[in-house]
């Protein structure tokens, strides 16, 4: 008997698929048991258009055994089969798919989809076998083949007998080596696992042998081994299931099963879409972050199954970055595949998946906030953050799919509020949507710039997250509704007259504020009396685009960017201490540089700031107290 050389664009390729295509050796068994449901199926749709021919589903089925003393697994089906013709065109040419072919041939009939390329996902079995052997008999035939091949060197037909019709395909596993353990393809778990893994949504059982222990009859200590046919698939995804059938313990059940987290989720969405693109996705939104969550190790992604069959454990490109916490899956019937199952092209059909993905992803965002709000900042509280890094992102090109989404506490709600909350309360004389940012809530409530503000009864957003700033200046505005810090140089208010200094004073004045900035040397950019202070003597603000609290920022980052806030000392000209700083102006300089540094100082612990020197700082003090 000949045997018969590989074409050598398939020999190379050959090469390519057990060296470089699949990423991971134990998809083989993935790929030889979709070509399997595949040949089940070209029976189904036979079966459509041939009356004498009956199809019924019970007497289909795959089964997977494993031999450990001959090293050999083997996958049988009770599908249509091959004939020498088929056996010569879909596995001796590779990249030949039989399925494919068969497929463009019956389109027109309704029934089940067939996804498999066998003839490139089949020839993975080599990455674990020395050699394969294929015994099949065609549906209407009474001969047998049989296709043996141990790789790149070539393969045989040979007529062979079979009983059944259907393919069986024996794998000679490797032994091991030192580098890797071929054992486990032969144990009963292991298969199990991976069966579980990629194929339990297989429409047809998938039946293996599986050992167990029973007490042996007529004792009551003694116990048997059996070994006894199951299933070991599913078969029935719940994504398939109308959604009236399903309870919420069958979504939680089914995030708990498919280990997508160990909390419960606080929402699912389940999508069945029958339009332009037809696929069917369950997504929840998590309860808790992970624990890797904020971390570069952290990987996004959506399960992505192929008619069934899990072709990515994380397919990436299916959620946007700012939706990264999403966890779930989504099957298609509709995706181009090229070379193997575990290749996808970036087509135009995961393109609109992934857009309507994110469209309801962003509604079931909207429905908790609106109808249980409680949930929502369960939610909030662990993953907020990501949604404002999202409106930060790309330059804020994803505001507009965000900014309802946000939540800051409030001055006046004492609590977490959203955008259209604030501007809804908004009286009419307001011009500006106003924010204090620091480190915490007490904090920030007892910062001077926040008293104008307040005092004129309006509500201000509380910034507690180093993001918070930078993604309302991507914003920019909320409902034609501008931003404006607590802490920048004009808060839009005209103050009370009695609070404002007049011209006349400030112009009496003027040579003590130059003083008093010739003093801190370029440490801010002005002195100026305060039209915002009523009880603190000093505080600081920012002129420009940069604030104080994003300069803290900048510079605590890892590559320490040397940015500074234009800074305004403002000084307090109804606060007792400004007649100390106009007495020592008139008689005494160094008491006035003394006064200043303290001042300013104080200003910078207000902010959270560090003292440039501290021993001068405490100096200072002490020569106050004398």
């Amino acid at each position: 008997m000949a045997k018969k050389e590989f074409k050598a664009e398939s020999k190379r390729l050959l090469e390519m698929m057990i060296n470089s295509i699949y990423t991971q050796r134990e998809i083989f068994l993935r790929e030889l048991i979709s070509n399997a449901s595949d040949a089940i199926d070209k029976i189904y749709y036979k079966a459509l258009t041939d009356d004498n021919l009956v199809f019924n589903k019970e007497d289909y089925y795959i089964k997977v055994t494993a031999d450990k003393a001959n090293r050999t697994l083997t996958i049988t089906d009770s599908g249509i089969g091959m004939t020498q013709e088929d056996l010569e065109n879909n596995l001796g040419v590779i990249a030949k798919s039989g399925s494919l072919a068969f497929k463009s041939e019956n389109e027109a009939k309704d029934g089940h989809n067939i996804i498999g390329q066998f003839g490139v996902g089949f020839y993975s079995a080599f990455m674990v076998a020395d050699v394969v052997t294929v015994t099949s008999k065609a549906l209407g035939s009474d001969e047998a083949f049989k296709w043996e091949s141990t790789g790149t060197e070539g393969y045989t037909i040979e007529p062979c007998e079979k009983d059944s019709v259907g393919t069986e395909i024996v794998l000679k596993i490797k032994e091991n080596t030192e580098d890797d353990q071929y054992d486990e393809y032969l144990e009963e778990y292991r298969l199990k696992a991976i069966i579980k893994k990629y194929s339990d949504f297989i429409r047809y059982p998938i039946k293996m042998d599986i050992k167990g222990q029973r007490p042996k009859e007529g004792t009551e200590n003694e116990f048997e081994e059996y070994q006894e046919e199951q299933t070991v698939n599913s078969m029935v995804p719940i994504w398939r299931k109308n959604k009236d059938e399903l309870t919420n313990e069958d979504y939680e059940n089914f995030y708990a099963e498919k280990r997508y987290g160990f909390d419960k989720p606080l929402k699912h969405v389940h999508i069945k879409a029958d339009g332009a693109v037809v696929y069917n996705a369950i997504m929840f939104i998590p309860e808790n972050t992970p624990f890797d969550y904020y971390t570069k190790e952290y990987e996004k992604g959506l399960e992505l199954y192929s008619n069934g069959v899990l072709i990515m454990d994380k397919c990436g490109d299916l959620l946007p970055d700012y939706f990264s916490f999403v966890k779930g899956m989504v099957d298609s019937e509709d995706l181009s595949l090229n070379i193997s199952r575990e290749m996808l092209q970036h087509d135009r059909q995961l393109t609109m998946i992934a857009k309507n993905i994110k469209s309801k992803i962003k509604s079931a965002l909207q429905s908790l906030l609106k109808e249980e709000r409680e949930n929502y900042e369960k939610f909030y509280q662990a993953f907020g953050r990501q949604l404002k890094f999202g409106v930060y992102n790309d330059y804020g090109q994803h505001k507009d799919v965000l900014q309802d989404l946000l939540l800051f506490h409030s001055s006046k709600e004492k609590k977490l509020v959203t955008l259209d909350e604030y501007v809804s309360r908004m009286p009419e004389d307001q011009k500006y949507i106003y924010y204090a940012s620091g480190e915490s809530i007490e904090r920030i409530e007892k910062l001077p710039q926040t008293e104008m503000v307040a005092d004129k009864g309006y509500e201000i957003l509380y910034f507690t997250d180093d993001v918070d700033e930078f993604a309302i200046k991507m914003l920019m505005t909320y409902k034609e509704k501008e931003f404006k810090s607590v802490s920048s140089g004009d808060l839009g208010i005209e103050p009370d007259a009695d609070d404002k200094p007049s011209e006349a004073e400030e112009g009496e004045n003027k040579e003590l504020f130059e003083s008093m900035s010739g003093i801190l040397g370029g440490k801010v950019k002005s002195v100026r009396a305060s039209k915002r202070l009523k009880s603190h003597p000093v505080c600081l603000t920012a002129e420009g685009d940069l604030t104080i609290e994003m300069e803290k920022i900048l510079k605590a980052m890892p590559n320490g960017q040397d940015v500074k806030a234009d800074k305004v000392l403002e000084i307090n000209m109804n606060h007792e201490v400004f007649k100390s700083l106009k007495d020592a102006h008139q008689g005494d300089q160094e008491k006035l540089a003394l006064y200043t540094n303290l001042l300013y100082n104080q200003a910078l612990l207000i902010e959270g700031l560090p003292v440039s020197d501290p021993v001068e700082f405490t100096n200072d003090i002490c020569k106050i107290m004398v």
